[in-house]
């Protein structure tokens, strides 16, 4: 036997769908603890700290201690309006000079808890790692207090050639312990060899991870490219081990080329959610108005 909507079900039906819509999307901005739309400014649009945005020298004369300044070097890094997948984005022409590095504050916009948190990193990038990127490592987003190996989350374009795009979560060891050689199988990295990826086209980049800092071997991580999962990392004892006073969210460590619609979260996104954010570029542009 068929079975017939009567009308006023169907409208129902219909709402409820909508509504459901319109949840999952409310649920991921809620989940949203730090945004730069990149629209107007090399700043953030929401967060609950600083977000303004720093730049991090090397100092001078005394090794291994750093000089922070406010604002972003405008001669290499600026705002292309209407340039973004939505709006302005963020484009860097160069390497900051004096090896700077432009941050965000992790105190207040990232939910890092020294006894377990989970989170996630979205941002959008439209850039030919093999003919724009110079450096040899590019960095387009690091978070980390020490160093890319020494409780970090990141993701690359390595040195290869053709690069590859890895996504590196590194625990925090102790002072003069040898952090896992990148090369180790058992290295905590998501490959993605031969990026293949060309000036003009944007790619949505997305890292979640769970579990960090608990003690316990139940971290996982997990690295998606428009939308869908490359893989992931599980069942290590992952720490990050920050300070959060000097632990910093940078962008752009040796990147060329255009970022935009840069988000972190407080809770390791879904597979659907990841897909909500690649199908909706301007997903979280209301939190602008807030």
């Amino acid at each position: 036997m068929r079975h017939v909507l009567r009308p006023g079900l169907a409208l129902l039906a219909t709402g409820l769908l909508l509504a459901t819509g319109r949840a999952d999307e409310a649920a991921v901005r809620k989940a949203v603890t730090f945004y730069a739309s990149f629209d107007e400014a090399v700043k953030g649009d929401f967060g609950g700290g600083d977000l303004d945005a720093g730049t991090r020298y090397p100092h001078p004369t005394e090794k291994g201690r750093f000089v922070f300044e406010k604002g972003a070097d405008a001669t290499v890094l600026k705002i292309a309006k209407g340039k973004g997948v939505a709006g302005g984005a963020f484009e860097a022409t160069d390497v900051v000079p004096k090896n700077g590095w432009v941050y965000f504050p992790v105190k207040g916009n990232l939910a890092y808890k020294k006894d377990g948190w989970s989170g996630s990193v979205s941002v959008w990038c439209n850039t030919d790692p093999d003919r724009l990127i110079k450096a040899k490592f590019c960095d387009p987003v690091q978070i980390t207090q020490r160093g890319y190996d020494n409780g970090a989350l990141w993701f690359d374009f390595n040195d290869a050639k053709p690069r590859a795009l890895r996504f590196g979560a590194f625990t925090a060891r102790p002072a003069g312990q040898k952090a896992v050689a990148e090369s180790d199988p058992k290295a905590p990295l998501v490959r993605l060899p031969e990026v293949g990826w060309k000036a003009g086209e944007w790619h949505h980049v997305v890292l979640t991870f769970r579990n960090l800092d608990t003690g316990k071997p139940d971290a996982a991580t997990a690295l998606y490219i428009d939308g869908k999962r490359v893989g992931e990392v599980k069942d290590q004892a992952i720490a990050m081990g920050w300070d959060v006073e000097k632990a910093g969210v940078y962008l752009s460590l040796g990147y060329v080329g255009l970022l935009d619609e840069f988000a972190l979260f407080d809770r390791a996104l879904t597979a659907e959610d990841v897909a909500l954010l690649h199908k909706k570029p301007d997903l979280l542009a209301p939190l602008k108005r807030k």
